[in-house]
């Protein structure tokens, strides 16, 4: 009788493992590198454009994990999230180790507000008190060290830019 009882509790814990492997493979982070990648540009008032390399959060999977588990970032790099009929999204840094400046927008691709060197693993609330259509999050101060500012124009597909 034990050794029946220890062959049950041996095949539940294996079954208990491998059930506990699956969901742990499910929230591994996606790579970037299997994130869509596009090239958008800032226009400044000053009339200086700057290039950036980023990745696109196309679903709500890449939405929720954004820039989680990263621990560096090119100056010229970040990820946009859009996020067309929510005219009032709201970020976070869980799980975020570096610093971001998270940049709203609006469908013409004007900056309405940066939430500068917002701090990393913070659960706290980030958002605009203007509607917007998109969030790109860059390196934290970047905005600041490229002279980027409120007013300015984002240039991508995604957006509506009155020429």
């Amino acid at each position: 009788m034990r050794k029946s009882s220890w062959v049950v509790a041996a095949l539940f814990c294996a079954c208990t493992m491998i059930g506990g492997g699956a969901r742990a493979q499910e929230t591994q982070p996606e790579p970037l590198s299997a994130f869509p990648q596009s090239l958008l540009s800032i226009r400044t008032s000053a009339g200086k454009v700057i290039n950036f390399k980023i990745w696109n959060a196309d679903n709500p999977r890449r939405e929720e994990q954004g820039l989680m588990f990263v621990h560096d970032l090119d100056e010229h790099a970040g990820m946009l999230f859009l996020f067309p009929g929510n005219p009032h999204p709201t970020m976070w840094m869980k799980n975020t180790y570096i610093p971001l400046d998270l940049l709203f927008i609006n469908e013409h691709g004007r900056i309405e507000h940066i939430a500068a060197q917002a701090a990393p693993l913070s659960l706290s609330i980030i958002e605009s008190p203007k509607p917007s259509f998109a969030v790109l999050e860059l390196k934290g101060g970047a905005s600041e060290r490229l002279g980027i500012k409120v007013g300015d124009s984002a240039v991508h597909p995604a957006f509506h830019n009155v020429k």
